[in-house]
């Protein structure tokens, strides 16, 4: 989730192997992380505890709601949704969706390991290092770019542009909206996001389509 406070971006090491795939963690690393992870996750929310440091601001429980909601009228039975940097947003996603929804957790806080087969490791500083199969593979792709900032905005979009089929979803600083319709062609819907523990920025929520809910 994007703030308007200057972060410090952290970078992952660097990484020599030449296989385009994303990283994947093993089993018995994977089991590892769920278990040391799954102690740090508040009753309440169900998720991690926000890292500031890394811009996180987790939706209030109405707005990741209707943004779960509304990815789902536009997706239908047996579609295909990403969330790249939106947690909460995923979380909504996994209560209300049917089994034949297939859901993807793009994050680069591993603790959303936690949410095994649908956590995909990414780093906006690689925004096309993907698995294999996931070019134009989303019906719907919903993106807060962790922060607010241009270059944060333009490496997000290029992510967003290979996963989607068509139809985007995208909650940004108001301050990003002209470069945000330049990038993904999106216009400000009505429908204002708002965070569980305040943001000092106006947050607007954009879409490339005529939205059925974010109104």
């Amino acid at each position: 989730m994007s703030d308007d406070t200057e972060a410090v971006v952290i970078d992952p090491d660097d990484d020599d192997d030449d296989d385009d795939n994303a990283p994947r963690l093993s089993a018995a690393t994977l089991a590892a992380l769920q278990e040391f992870y799954a102690e740090q996750i508040s009753e309440d929310q169900s998720m991690p505890k926000e890292d500031w440091q890394l811009s996180q601001f987790w939706y209030d429980d109405k707005t990741a709601q209707l943004l779960a909601e509304e990815a789902l009228a536009i997706t239908g039975d047996g579609g295909r949704i990403a969330c790249i940097s939106c947690p909460s947003v995923y979380r909504k996603l996994r209560e209300f969706a049917r089994d034949n929804v297939s859901i993807c957790c793009l994050e680069y806080d591993d603790r959303f390991s936690i949410f095994g087969n649908d956590f995909v490791f990414y780093d906006y500083n690689d925004p096309l290092n993907l698995p294999e199969g996931f070019e134009k593979a989303f019906d719907v792709v919903v993106a807060d770019p962790p922060f607010l900032s241009e270059e944060c905005l333009r490496k997000t979009a290029v992510t967003v542009k290979h996963l989607a089929k068509d139809r985007v979803i995208l909650c940004t600083g108001a301050v990003m909206e002209d470069l945000a319709k330049e990038l993904l062609s999106v216009v400000s819907c009505q429908f204002k996001p708002s965070h569980s523990n305040g943001l000092a920025n106006e947050f607007n929520c954009y879409t490339n389509y005529k939205p059925i809910m974010l109104f």
